[in-house]
């Protein structure tokens, strides 16, 4: 396992000196940060069951981002530094009891700033009976290098697609250069994952999941990225699941950069519509009282 010491895992390619245990954009530097691995039941049905379905989805929350949401609902590992230190020895046996305790998969939440431990411990756990698909749970905001050398490892892509306003992007996300890099990355996923697969159960096992929170006041651009979902479909035929969320709670710092509300039902049913209207219609929508913080779950070092 080799540290980068010029960091371009993720698209803010910042350069840092993580083997030297100098801190990247993200945040993390020299060592492997997880907040919590457990059994999780919030994801799309086809990953997690139902709420009541006692397993649920294996999931591994690292600490850190590349993006900088303003409203990221996880901000106390993604912005906060909350996580402890782990080897990957100790990651890939945290894969490997997920799996004992019965996860229908193993899904890695913001995992890109730890690509070479994550590897690692995939390859170890593997090794050692591992056999859950791995559902790599992503911002969006990733390199097609990194999508690619995922391939191997990578079962099902599930991946937000957030804006298609660069401006946007800037204020909500500081990164302006969002929309396109997330659509190449898009590109590529679908292109080496090909088309949803489910097992007898209905659980995805291979594909792409692509969700779009929406957000307040800013129905017109949730409708463009509806658009470009829509014509990356079209363009390269193979399908994926769309998940539109409407689950948008206030957190962190987003009622400083004007997002200091919820979305309303209209605002919500516009977007639908906009999917309907473009046939993206075989996935996901949230009822609008699914705006709530249980989804959020206790960053408290379960499982590590």
């Amino acid at each position: 396992m080799q540290l980068p010491n010029h960091c371009r895992l993720c698209p803010r390619a910042c350069g840092a000196d993580r083997a030297a245990g100098k801190p990247g954009f993200c945040g993390a530097d020299d060592r492997l940060m997880v907040a919590r691995a457990a059994l999780h039941h919030w994801e799309e049905p086809c990953l997690s069951g139902d709420p009541q379905d006692v397993r649920g989805s294996g999931t591994v929350f690292f600490s850190g981002c590349p993006l900088r949401c303003c409203y990221c609902q996880n901000f106390p590992i993604s912005q906060e530094g909350v996580g402890k230190a782990i080897s990957a020895e100790r990651l890939a046996e945290i894969f490997l009891r997920l799996q004992h305790d019965g996860a229908r998969n193993l899904n890695l939440v913001t995992a890109t700033q730890y690509l070479p431990w994550v590897i690692c411990a995939l390859d170890f756990a593997k090794q050692h009976g591992l056999t859950l698909p791995v559902v790599y749970n992503t911002g969006g905001y990733e390199t097609v290098e990194t999508v690619r050398a995922l391939a191997p490892y990578v079962d099902v892509w599930l991946t937000d697609f957030k804006y298609a306003s660069p401006d946007l992007a800037a204020r909500f996300s500081a990164a302006p250069d969002y929309p396109m890099v997330a659509e190449q990355a898009l590109r590529q996923m679908l292109t080496q994952t090909g088309v949803p697969l489910y097992d007898r159960e209905g659980f995805l096992y291979r594909g792409v999941i692509v969700r779009h929170l929406a957000l307040p006041g800013c129905v017109a651009d949730s409708k463009q990225v509806l658009q470009i979902l829509a014509r990356l479909q079209l363009e390269i035929g193979i399908s994926f699941v769309p998940s539109l969320m409407s689950q948008f709670t206030p957190f962190y710092k987003a009622a400083e950069h004007g997002l200091g509300r919820r979305i309303t039902t209209y605002e919500y049913r516009q977007v639908i519509e906009e999917a309907i209207r473009l046939g993206l219609t075989h996935g996901y929508m949230q009822e609008k009282s699914s705006a709530r913080e249980e989804y959020t779950p206790p960053f408290d070092l379960e499982g590590v």
